[in-house]
């Protein structure tokens, strides 16, 4: 709707970018908040993966789309070049910003699957930010809505959505569903049972909800049959949400929050432990003053007669 924002000089600010933008910002200071606070984890060992992750994730998707456009690009090479700043396939950027990420904690010879779980939610905010960025932009549009229908939205000429006609606001739709699927992500770790099962969930309503929505898009991507490369691909992902659901209900590993409380009563413990530690020697020092000082009055006592007579 809005595909520049703001002039500042020589200098365009798009709302596509912006989003993006913003959207990494917030993942960042929620993934970071919450590591710190709730959970005892490092924030800049967080914030490490996760710059590692946006890098490698942003590769992940561009690659992944030149891909899906194979076809296209061997009919015409430069067009992997005059538009690097758009065309990404969602997909291929989650899962190589994931590797990356564990490829680096694992050099840094600690746990993966917590920080993983920790960060899921983030990057689902941050997803939505950017569903918003495309509706600025008027990529990844719907079909046309019914006539009459409220929620139809009519892009202006410079969008690259079809101008003209009412569409169904995908992005939009898109993007609340990226917002509640954060919240419900962040509700449920205070009840998580498992571990690993925030990552699957995430997995599994994602691609549900990613699916559905493609139904209702209309752009021109990637077909494979009858479906969309990002449904054939939701397919896949959903499926591997399950399995890991499973193997995780059945390790019965202890998630992130209880191993936080545990860590905090530990250190509890241990802090007390220290505190009667103390209060212990600084009574036996002054029961030992004490008892000295006695000894002292009594040697003085004895004395005084002495020197009386």
């Amino acid at each position: 709707m809005c595909s520049e924002l703001l002039h500042i000089g020589p200098v365009t600010v798009y709302g596509y970018g912006a989003m993006i933008a913003l959207g990494m910002i917030l993942c960042f200071v929620l993934a970071c908040t919450r590591a710190k606070k709730t959970y005892h984890i490092d924030p800049d060992l967080m914030f490490n993966a996760g710059f590692i992750g946006i890098i490698f994730g942003i590769i992940g998707a561009k690659v992944t789309y030149w891909i899906v456009e194979i076809k296209d690009i061997i009919a015409d090479p430069g067009m992997m070049f005059r538009d690097l700043g758009g065309g990404f396939v969602v997909y291929g950027g989650l899962l190589c910003g994931i590797i990356a990420p564990v490829i680096y904690l694992k050099l840094k010879k600690t746990t993966a699957l917590d920080k993983l779980e920790l960060a899921v939610p983030s990057i689902s905010l941050a997803q939505g930010f950017g569903r918003i960025g495309c509706f600025l932009a008027g990529c990844c549009y719907g079909k046309a809505a019914p006539a009459g229908a409220w929620y139809g939205v009519t892009f202006p000429e410079n969008s690259m959505a079809v101008s003209g006609t009412p569409l169904i606001p995908t992005q939009l739709i898109s993007a609340g569903l990226d917002f509640l699927l954060c919240g419900a992500l962040i509700l449920y770790t205070k009840k998580q049972k498992v571990r690993g099962s925030i990552i699957a969930l995430y997995m599994i309503l994602y691609s549900v909800g990613r699916f559905m929505v493609e139904m209702l898009r209309d752009d021109p991507r990637g077909t494979i049959g009858t479906l969309s490369t990002s449904q054939f691909l939701a397919i896949f992902v959903a499926g591997a949400g399950l399995i890991i659901l499973l193997i995780s209900l059945k390790l019965k590993m202890k998630p992130l929050h209880v191993l936080a409380e545990e860590a905090e009563a530990e250190e509890k413990k241990e802090a007390e432990a220290v505190e009667e530690a103390v209060d212990e020697v600084v009574e036996e020092t002054i029961e030992a003053v004490i008892e000295e000082s006695n000894e002292v009055l009594e040697e003085n006592r004895a004395e005084v007669p002495e020197k009386g007579e």
